[in-house]
């Protein structure tokens, strides 16, 4: 680079996935990314936009809706943008239940709309865009960014071994553990710097035995994308997942950035929850230290009615305290009955600020999905969980969980979920035997985390580094 000439000043178009779970690391990131000087554009769907409950009401004269959640941050000084496109869908469609419609949407449509926001954004933007961020579930990003010749940035919300697995898709299929019509139980031990692990804790999408499923065909494609990408940043701390790190930095600049959390700073902070949230402080003031178990199966799946029947049967013959995530999709699977006979001991929400309430000195364990998200958040407030996967990339962080860290267990260990087994693990983590081991091993895994994010810990030098790394590939 010519010394002569100042270096380019940085601009991003982030892409996230409209999920919860990739949502709020998506916004953290941007909001992080900005405090440090660079220009972005974030971009989200319209249906979630709409959901956002921070969001004004307002509109312009023309019509056009005015909403934006990063109008703090602006005021704050941060130069950060927001651009609202289709997904292809109907806004009130209900992609949940409608799942492969919207894969067929974002393999087939979502191109041509980020393709034409882009267009837009060409013409207006200063400084121009020159770095994509997109969500590594996004089968567009590679296109995209060598038709407006931008650096291509894969950011992956999960652990870096959930990622290790899926850069292995090949390998697993010429192995005959995924898209193979005869199910294979064997043990998967040729994913390098893997452990070996039962094929029970793949990734939910690598247990299908269908090839020609759509979600199979939306997995390998964003995959394929996520090969060409130029550089990879990974919501995880190097100091957990070395190894794997270190493996995957061999083949393409490969960062460590986690855990992408809230920004100190109120101003900065943005409230990026689908569902309005209900405040849960006056209750849990009312409860002993450790005392209240927390139940949330997250924002997207939830457990069969059969196995809410039992966890509802297990948590009232537990006797612990506990407050609990009902979602209105899920309201109709509890027993009949439940809700009376758990009062004053039970406390049902639809949603609530999930870092609050576990970060409250009344929480005492968590009975969680293993999102990713969740995981951190635990770790950081000293909460051991009881570990009951049901989608993607859960079955892999339940075996990391309880197998690596040893900070949580199974909440069922055979084929199928028993009441009795319910309470016992329950026990356990609130009141039992595994109490304080568990409660010792988070202890060490906090401790690991919050030197990551100190000033020169690992994740507040990659990402320095990574800055450095799309710098130095822009100025070329």
């Amino acid at each position: 680079m010519n010394d002569c000439f100042p270096p380019r000043r940085l601009h991003a178009v982030f892409l996230t996935i409209a999920l919860q779970g990739h949502i709020h690391p998506a916004v953290n990131l941007a909001i992080e990314l900005a405090s440090r000087g660079i220009t972005i554009t974030f971009v989200i769907i319209r249906h979630i936009h709409l959901k956002l409950p921070n969001s004004s009401s307002s509109s312009s004269s023309d019509g056009r809706d005015d909403r934006d959640i990063f109008e703090g941050a602006r005021r704050a000084g941060l130069d950060i943008g927001y651009e609202i496109i289709d997904d292809g869908l109907p806004t009130e469609y209900d992609r949940n239940k409608n799942i492969d419609q919207l894969f067929k949407a974002n393999i087939h449509v979502f191109f041509a709309h980020v393709d034409f926001m882009m267009e837009k954004l060409a013409q207006r933007s200063d400084p121009p865009v020159n770095f994509l961020i997109s969500d590594t579930f996004h089968s567009c990003s590679t296109e995209i960014a060598k038709k407006y010749g931008l650096v291509n940035v894969s950011f992956f919300t999960q652990p870096a071994q959930v990622l290790c697995i899926y850069n292995h898709i090949n390998l697993l299929v010429r192995k005959g553990h995924y898209a193979c019509r005869e199910r294979r139980l064997d043990t998967i031990d040729y994913i390098p710097e893997a452990r070996p692990f039962d094929p029970r804790d793949l990734p939910s999408q690598l247990q299908n035995p269908d090839a020609s499923s759509l979600e199979s065909q939306y997995i390998r494609a964003a995959f394929d994308d996520h090969r060409t990408s130029d550089i990879v940043i990974i919501n995880t701390i190097q100091e957990l997942e070395p190894e794997v790190i270190r493996s995957m930095s061999k083949s393409k600049p490969t960062y460590a950035i986690g855990p992408i959390s809230l920004p100190e700073s109120p101003e900065l902070q943005v409230s990026a929850t689908v569902f309005p949230e209900s405040d849960c402080s006056s209750w849990l003031n009312t409860k002993i230290q450790r005392s209240v178990l927390y139940i949330s199966f997250g924002s997207f799946c939830s457990p069969s009615e059969a196995e809410m029947r039992e966890i509802a049967h297990g948590v009232l013959l537990s006797r612990a305290n506990f407050l609990w995530v009902i979602r209105d999709d899920m309201d109709g699977f509890l027993p009949g009955g439940f809700r009376e006979a758990a009062e004053g001991r039970g406390l049902f929400v639809p949603w609530c600020n999930q870092n609050k309430v576990i970060s409250h000195p009344a929480i005492g364990g968590f009975l969680t999905h293993c999102g990713w998200n969740s995981v951190m958040e635990s770790i950081l407030c000293e909460v051991p969980m009881i570990c009951f996967p049901l989608f993607t990339d859960q079955f892999t962080n339940r075996r990391l969980l309880v197998d690596d860290f040893r900070i949580g267990i199974n909440l069922h260990d055979g084929e199928g979920l028993s009441r009795a087994e319910v309470m016992e693990k329950i026990d356990q983590v609130m009141q039992g035997s595994m109490r304080d081991s568990l409660r010792k091993n988070i202890k060490e895994r906090k401790k690991v985390v919050e030197d990551a994010v100190v000033a020169c810990g690992s994740s507040r030098r990659n990402m320095s580094e990574f800055i450095k790394r799309v710098e130095k590939m822009v100025s070329k």
